[in-house]
């Protein structure tokens, strides 16, 4: 599916006051023998668990590549599962090297950490059930939910203004009120979209974005971190340059 670029935005970052307890440099990392990543759990496609209850998707991917390059092994990566709130925390109180958790580049949060050039570029997307809709003009005054206080709210009403909008606490209570009738549209972060739609028959996603978020890994500031940064930020511009990124995102079902 390709999508048409409608407008440009980032997620607002979250103020932290957590004070930075520096993570591993390259050499500590490489003697000891593993990369540590923070990731999610439960957000098809980018990291879930399958049905052996093994963490897989994009994001998961692209933390056992980095192990391959640093290691010569996939599998010399140890995943440590954290909520969102904690992604950046992560990092900062040395519990994790590098986060690939869904994180979106934004200047209150390059404050924090470094960050390597996108992996993803994530985005404002709808999702239907009625195969009525087709295009972005198809829901110019249909009911369309959202999550309360997202920024997709701005984008949406700058794409679609005539688009009655209904405010959810959850993405959980979205899918309810769009597979009940409710709503007839469901705008929120694109890659969250296509997991339900992966897992739910009889939705499909509008082609459009409306905003374009790029996903990041997130890596510890200050010098004695150059090497790993150069290392992580050198791979990710192979894998574009080689196209493997993208045969990823295809092969998880990622627009």
């Amino acid at each position: 599916m390709q999508f048409h670029w409608l407008g440009f935005g980032l997620l607002l970052g979250v103020q932290l006051s957590v004070l930075p307890v520096f993570a591993a440099d390259l050499d500590t990392i490489r003697a000891r023998g593993h990369l540590v990543v923070a990731v999610r759990e439960g957000w098809r496609p980018l990291s879930f668990r399958d049905g052996d209850d093994r963490l897989v998707g994009l994001e998961v991917d692209i933390a056992r590549g980095l192990a391959a390059e640093i290691f010569a092994d996939p599998e010399a990566v140890v995943f440590t599962v954290v909520p969102n709130r904690d992604r950046l925390p992560a990092v900062l109180d040395d519990r994790a090297d590098v986060a690939i958790a869904g994180l979106t580049m934004t200047p209150e949060r390059q404050r924090l950490v470094s960050f390597s050039p996108p992996y993803y570029l994530d985005g404002t997307g709808i999702l239907v059930r009625d195969p009525r809709f087709k295009a972005l003009a198809d829901l110019e005054r249909q009911r369309l939910g959202l999550l309360e206080g997202s920024s997709a709210v701005a984008v949406v009403r700058y794409s679609l203004p005539l688009a009655s909008l209904t405010p959810v606490a959850s993405y959980q209570e979205a899918f309810r009120r769009l597979s009940t009738g409710q709503i007839d549209g469901f705008a929120g972060d694109v890659s969250v979209l296509t997991g339900w739609q992966q897992e739910q028959s009889g939705y499909h996603l509008i082609p459009s974005l409306l905003s374009a978020e790029p996903l990041a890994i997130a890596l510890p500031r200050g010098t004695q971190y150059t090497d790993l940064r150069t290392l992580v930020n050198e791979t990710v511009a192979t894998w574009h340059d080689n196209g493997w990124l993208e045969e990823r995102a295809t092969f998880w079902g990622l627009p």
